[in-house]
């Protein structure tokens, strides 16, 4: 998904959510799915969620495995307590 792409699907969702037609945790969903699939094509990656006690627990980050994304945590988090990374599987 390119960038022109991305911004009409969120531009359409916003439309929907005008009318009526979703929720606001509809929309929430739908623009965050936007949004995820279109960093992880331009960053040919994937994205993972963390989990854990602390500032990570909930985080997402795009990284190019398991391992890299680990270490993204890391950089923006510092030392974090015991936490894991699971890959997000595309909606």
């Amino acid at each position: 998904m390119d960038r022109i792409s991305a911004l009409r699907n969120i531009k359409e969702s916003l439309a929907s959510f005008e009318d009526g037609e979703q929720t606001l945790p509809e929309l929430e969903r739908e623009v965050r799915d936007i949004l995820r699939t279109y960093a992880t094509a331009f960053a040919e990656s994937d994205a993972y969620r963390v989990s854990g006690e602390d500032a990570a627990d909930g985080l997402v980050v795009v990284a190019d495995s398991r391992q890299a994304a680990r270490k993204r945590v890391r950089e923006l988090v510092g030392d974090p307590a015991a936490f894991t990374v699971e890959r997000i599987e595309a909606p």
